[in-house]
């Protein structure tokens, strides 16, 4: 049945899980798991495509997979009464995020950061500004052209960081949300 189950992890190789603002790194291959380096010796046995059942360390524990976003590697599950959400990343994603290059479709905006380093030009928002994804925030000169920095999804201004005619850096932040 584990062949055929909707909540198999799919993934293998190295990649991180995070789950209550912890991270997580997993090593995942064909037969074995390990969580942040300690091996995990679990007793699997699936119930049905979104159940498991397995034991470890004596205990005895019922999952099942509530939902799945696979856009964003999203997964809420079911431990007893307890509802969890793991967000997955893969190597691909992990390298995406370090090159500034996230592609995630989350519409919640922490921060925007520079893209390049540049000039800023014009300033289109204020703190407590609703922003929609899409909205250009601010114009940045860079290589004497101008671009329109857009957000990547909506939010309120929390702050803004930087001032007109101030040069910022390569991965600044510019906008907190």
């Amino acid at each position: 049945m584990a062949g055929n189950c909707i909540f198999e992890f799919k993934l293998t190789g190295m990649f991180t899980v995070k789950a209550q603002n912890n991270d997580y790194l997993v090593e995942k291959s064909e037969d074995s798991i390990s969580v942040n380096g300690i091996h995990l010796n679990w007793d699997l046995q699936w119930i049905s495509p979104t159940k498991v059942h397995f034991l470890h360390e004596n205990k005895s524990i019922e999952a099942e997979l509530v939902s799945f976003e696979k856009e964003t590697k999203t997964l809420q599950i079911r431990f007893g009464n307890k509802i969890s959400t793991l967000i997955l990343k893969d190597r691909h994603d992990l390298l995406l995020e370090k090159l500034g290059m996230n592609l995630s479709s989350s519409n919640s905006l922490k921060e925007i950061k520079a893209p390049m380093p540049g000039l800023i030009l014009d300033l289109k928002v204020k703190p407590g500004d609703e922003v929609k994804k899409g909205d250009v925030v601010l114009i940045l000169e860079a290589m004497k052209m101008e671009n329109s920095i857009k957000s990547a999804g909506d939010g309120i201004v929390k702050a803004v960081k930087v001032n007109l005619n101030q040069s910022v850096e390569k991965n600044q932040v510019l906008i907190q949300f």
